[in-house]
């Protein structure tokens, strides 16, 4: 299946309308003389940045887009319409390229940024444009041109300020729900975030970040398995990574330790620099284990680890531990802004 973050679409600017060759017959004017009207542009198709817009799912649905044709030319010297330009939403921060070249030819970063991709075909000419001292009733007319066509490669990158690490199923999508308003689906079954969502988490009245629920990694995402690449990348555009990890896995076969260890094995296999990126440890779903078991439980996966950085103890389904990690990435990201460290 292919990851929905990317998309592949045809856009096909309308062609121009004929000219028409057609001759003034009035009353009284027998010989009135050529008033053939010219036709209209075709229309030309734009992508546009739009704010309300944050993946390329509808791409996998709607890959063919086509702007008006321009009308014919008609008598009285009339031009026909021009053909209405195609305005493509799509989100902010897509990086657009030629399919069969691979080129890039946009980058559309901030709501309202407009791209031309296809322009709409020239005109063609009546029989009025053709009249000279030496042909006075000419027959000659145009049609319109074909409007451009091209194969494009839209690739989004996520703008997110924290990304969300993790096995199928260690919580991601859970955790955002519960921090944020955006509503990925979720369910017991792997690879259930086939885009990523974007949340963002208000800390405060006047204070937020954006978090990014990205689909889970297997063994291999470096080579190319599961969701593989796309995955890797998108974390890379982060300023810190949140490794979630289910601490009590139902019905798996790996210990917490060794599917967090496959987790940094594919970090370190895909970019050093992903892999030495800030990184928290955060052990979910802590509300299946007794009071009593859950701090030796944890302190055993951070032992097994050997890690050293921060630590969060949460439930992202009961909400517990939730706040006080979100403060902490407040701080964390502000002092980030402040120092000027913030990734590009």
């Amino acid at each position: 299946m292919r990851f929905v973050d990317e998309a592949e679409i045809r856009v096909e600017a309308g062609a121009g309308g004929n000219g028409t060759a057609t001759f003034r017959r009035e009353k009284y004017i027998p010989m009135g003389g050529p008033d053939g009207g010219d036709g209209g542009d075709g229309g030309s198709v734009y992508l546009i940045a739009t704010e309300n817009v944050n993946t390329l799912a509808d791409f996998r649905y709607h890959s063919l887009h086509k702007a008006q044709r321009g009308q014919n030319g008609m008598g009285r010297n009339c031009t026909g319409r021009k053909g209405k330009d195609l305005f493509i939403p799509i989100p902010p921060g897509t990086l657009v390229y030629e399919s069969n070249t691979e080129e890039k030819i946009g980058d559309l970063i901030n709501p309202g940024d407009t791209l031309l991709v296809a322009k709409g075909g020239f005109h063609g000419l009546g029989n009025t444009r053709f009249k000279s001292s030496i042909n006075r009733t000419p027959q000659q007319f145009s049609n319109g041109k074909l409007g451009e066509s091209r194969t494009l490669m839209l690739e989004l990158m996520v703008i997110a300020d924290v990304g969300l690490l993790g096995m199928p199923n260690a919580g991601k999508s859970s955790l955002i729900r519960s921090v944020s308003s955006a509503k990925p689906k979720v369910a017991d079954y792997p690879f259930t975030t086939l885009h990523p969502n974007l949340g963002v988490v208000r800390v405060g009245d006047l204070k937020s970040f954006v978090i990014a629920d990205i689909p889970g990694v297997i063994e291999g995402a470096a080579e190319g398995a599961g969701l593989g690449l796309q995955f890797l990348k998108h974390l890379s555009r982060t300023n810190l990574l949140l490794h979630l990890i289910d601490v009590e896995p139902y019905e798996s076969q790996e210990t917490p330790i060794e599917a967090a260890n496959k987790i940094i094995n594919e970090l370190h296999k895909w970019d050093e620099d992903l892999a030495n990126k800030p990184r928290w440890l955060i052990l979910n779903k802590i509300d299946r284990l007794l009071e009593e078991e859950a701090e030796e439980h944890c302190k055993a996966i951070i032992e097994g680890l050997n890690w050293t950085g921060p630590v969060f103890k949460i439930s992202a389904l009961k909400k517990q531990g939730t706040q006080k990690l979100m403060y902490a990435i407040m701080d964390f990201i502000d002092q980030q802004r402040d120092s000027g460290d913030e990734q590009e």
